[in-house]
């Protein structure tokens, strides 16, 4: 059975830093590369960055620099550390195999709101 937990969301100033959790069930953990995705009011989900089972990492030219992702496999845990927070962050931010689609299940995400 698939489950995704996400965590660490709140609402910050521009500037600010957040670092979000996600605890993955073993069956999706085990076998995938993991990513961070995100959706504002009114766009597409976007993958923000991903991580594979080796660690290598990818990042969406609009977080590079800034965001973060690493995993802890004893844990099954995703994590994304997001500092220099901007306005256009905002967003509820999900995690999830790499190349999930709206299909797939999802978790219920976590929200990151950043005022300027």
């Amino acid at each position: 059975q698939v489950q995704l937990v996400e965590s660490g969301g709140g609402l910050v100033q521009a500037g600010g830093s957040l670092r979000l959790s996600c605890a993955a069930s073993g069956s999706i953990f085990s076998i995938a590369t993991m990513a961070w995705y995100r959706q504002a009011p009114g766009k597409q989900r976007e993958l923000v960055a991903r991580i594979s089972r080796g660690g290598t990492t990818l990042y969406a030219d609009s977080v590079k620099g800034r965001f973060t992702i690493s995993r802890d496999n004893a844990k099954n845990t995703v994590y994304l550390q997001m500092n220099s927070l901007k306005p256009e962050d905002t967003a509820v931010y999900y995690c999830n195999k790499f190349l999930a689609i709206a299909g797939d299940y999802w978790g219920q995400g976590t929200q990151v709101t950043v005022s300027s």
